[in-house]
């Protein structure tokens, strides 16, 4: 991965943050979770940023007082760095408790593109 490519990711990883905090503080709490979702998507592959897209879905589980959320958010930051070290990640995850911490899923189109290397 380039110089230029990482930026990107980070750059998308910031925007995704910051509209679900928008999305949550006006009172959206399910826009919100579709933003930390896509940056979990975009983030799983590393394990710093993989933890981190699991810590802002722990805090908004917890803000919305939802404890289902909250034990599988834990339960995912203690499995992401064997996830990450082992190279078996669920690719495409969205990184939900809705859904198997095991589970591959489909990447959507312009999560797909944002993955890509440029070849230039």
């Amino acid at each position: 991965m380039n110089k230029d490519h990482r930026a990107r990711i980070k750059a998308f990883l910031n925007e995704e943050y910051t509209a679900a905090r928008a999305a949550s503080q006006g009172g959206n709490p399910e826009q919100a979770w579709n933003h930390l979702e896509r940056a979990h998507i975009i983030a799983q592959s590393k394990l710093g940023p993989h933890l981190f897209s699991h810590w802002k879905m722990l805090g908004l589980a917890v803000r919305s007082g939802d404890a289902r959320e909250v034990v599988g958010q834990i339960m995912r930051l203690l499995l992401a760095p064997l996830g990450n070290l082992t190279g078996r990640l669920p690719i495409g995850n969205t990184g939900r408790s809705n859904v198997s911490a095991f589970t591959h899923m489909q990447i959507p189109a312009d999560l797909q593109a944002i993955l890509e290397t440029p070849s230039n």
